[in-house]
């Protein structure tokens, strides 16, 4: 076995507060401290220093001057602390700035050690921010040549097979990896990957906690020479663990994951805890008291107050409903059902009297031409409006209720439905909102403030059709293919930048495909005004998905 073994190292899954480098500064020497007398080196997650991703904050002097300010801090402590510290955060060299890793020792900066390779695809714009550094070389800590690399780094062969080439006998990776429904799977294999490749052990600590739409998961882990996993972190909570030399030459889990065709997707578990994840930082970390929410009756409504009641606690959560002349008897029993069940507030303010006042009110400037969308749009308005006084009245942020599939064609409206300031449905599918209510309904999430409810989403809010209820007898399936066949060409659009000649030949009819496409292609303007939500998919609408509002290309296709 390599010097390695000899190593005790601290593995420090924290969630840092995104700008708040004080307070960051006092968490990281809290991790350490704790740390003392069991571990001779601790690893830190990507950019600790400031919460990842600082995005353009880093092109503030004054921001970086601040983490300097807090890196020396935290240096002249480490004099008091017979362990080091492997500490990544943004940093200038020679007047650029870079991603770096420090290993902190005794009141000394032992080494600076560059990211080299920078990710500029999705979500990440390191390009833009970031100089990439050399190839690094191993640095030699307490007799172990360690080989410290950053998150992109180990996703490519390069940055792992030169550090072997000069001597690593350890990779380390600090990183910021945010989840996504097969991401999990594809970190273990590219770590696996770069194990074979260098015969080296590598240990991966990964942040925890929910920045804006990203949630990271943690799931920090470590590798033996043969790729067996002998460490699995936790999975959205903060840990602080040690991987005693001895764990090395134990024998862990196979090398099952061979390749990206095969790899699993999170399960239900997974995905539904970083929604609860995601909500809970956003609010938290917001400064909000709680959230407030339109109880319509519907699943996805239903749905996301029982993740805001799951993350937050029922007394944090208000649902209201607010009725129409074509809310039915049936929703109006569902939504107490829901909130009943759940223990949260449920408020009952009717819109039919101002809907009735606007109605009178632009009665001389419709008529008989009017489309009834006109009339049908003012019900959400009026639910937005409400929200949003209820929202100016406690402090608590609206929460809006729309899922994927109706975010993608348009099936929503601007500063109605969409009113909120966060959405946790955001990239959920429809279909994916039925199996994750039918999930949780049998399972109680790990993480639950909600009092252990099971059956929380009553059977017929599962079984009934979809509908707006703007006007009687309305279904989603009025205008939208079933959701089952929707999502599926969905997903083949969005996630998959499939044509429509591809859809066509997997079974679907053209004139669908089509009309879908030019439903998703027109609805850009609207998902530009959208609020943010928690990401699961490798493209959810917004920065992973970037195309312009004013678009003719589509023209062309329907021609062809």
């Amino acid at each position: 076995m390599t010097g390695s073994a000899s190593l005790r190292i601290g593995i420090a899954q924290i969630n840092p507060l995104l700008g708040d480098l004080e307070g960051n500064a006092d968490k990281i020497l809290k991790a350490w401290t704790h740390f003392e007398d069991q571990a001779d080196l601790i690893v830190f997650p990507e950019m600790v220093t400031c919460g990842y991703p600082p995005e353009d904050l880093v092109l503030k002097p004054v921001f970086l001057s601040e983490i300097e300010q807090q890196v020396d801090t935290l240096v002249a402590c480490s004099a008091q602390l017979k362990s080091a510290a492997v500490i990544s955060t943004p940093w200038m060299i020679k007047g650029q700035r870079y991603n770096v890793i420090l290993l902190i020792s005794q009141g000394k900066i032992v080494a600076t050690v560059p990211k080299y390779e920078l990710p500029n695809y999705g979500v990440f714009d390191e390009q833009r921010l970031f100089v990439p550094g050399p190839l690094p070389v191993p640095i030699e800590f307490r007799g172990v040549k360690l080989g410290l690399m950053t998150c992109e780094d180990m996703w490519f062969d390069r940055v792992a097979g030169h550090l072997k080439k000069n001597g690593a006998e350890i990779l380390i990776v600090p990183n910021g990896s945010p989840f996504s429904k097969h991401h999990l799977s594809r970190r273990l294999l590219q770590a696996r990957r770069r194990v074979e490749e260098t015969g080296l052990p590598l240990v991966y600590v990964n942040q925890v906690g929910g920045q804006d739409e990203l949630v990271f998961d943690g799931t920090s882990f470590a590798l033996n020479v043969r790729g067996e996993k002998i460490y699995q972190g936790a999975s959205f909570v903060e840990a602080l663990d040690i991987l005693e030399p001895k764990v090395w030459d134990s024998a862990g889990d196979s090398l099952s994951v061979l390749s990206e065709a095969h790899l699993p997707a999170s399960g239900p578990e997974d995905i539904y805890r970083a929604l609860m994840l995601g909500l809970r930082d956003y609010v938290g970390k917001n400064g909000f008291p709680g959230v407030i929410l339109g109880l319509s009756g519907g699943i996805d409504s239903a749905l996301s107050a029982v993740i805001a009641a799951d993350a937050l606690g029922p007394e944090r959560v208000r649902c209201v409903m607010m009725p129409s002349r074509y809310t039915s008897q049936e929703s109006l029993d569902d939504a107490v059902a829901v909130a009943t069940r759940l223990g949260t507030r449920l408020d009952d303010i009717s819109i039919e009297n101002p809907f009735g006042a606007f109605d009178t009110l632009l009665a001389p400037y419709f008529d008989e031409k009017t489309p009834a969308i006109t009339y049908e749009n003012i019900q959400p308005r009026l639910r937005g409006l409400i929200l949003m006084a209820l929202s100016n009245a406690t402090g608590s942020m609206v929460l809006s209720t729309g899922n994927k599939s109706e975010m993608a064609v348009g099936y929503a409206t601007l500063y109605g439905d969409m009113c909120g300031g966060f959405n946790v449905l955001k990239d959920l599918y429809k279909t994916e909102v039925y199996a994750l209510s039918c999930w949780r309904n049998a399972h109680i999430p790990a993480g639950s403030r909600a009092g252990g409810v099971l059956d929380v989403i009553p059977e017929n809010v599962l079984a009934k059709a979809p509908t707006a209820e703007l006007k009687n007898n309305q279904t989603d399936q009025d205008t939208l293919p079933p959701y089952s066949e929707l999502d599926a060409i969905l997903e083949g659009l969005i996630e998959h930048e499939k044509g429509v000649e591809e859809l066509v030949a997997a079974g679907y009819g053209r004139e669908t495909v089509l009309r879908i496409w030019k439903m998703l292609d027109r609805a850009e303007y609207k998902r530009r005004q959208a609020p943010p939500g928690v990401k699961i998919t490798s493209r959810a609408f917004g920065r992973d998905r970037r195309y312009p509002i004013t678009n003719h290309f589509l023209n062309i296709i329907e021609k062809a």
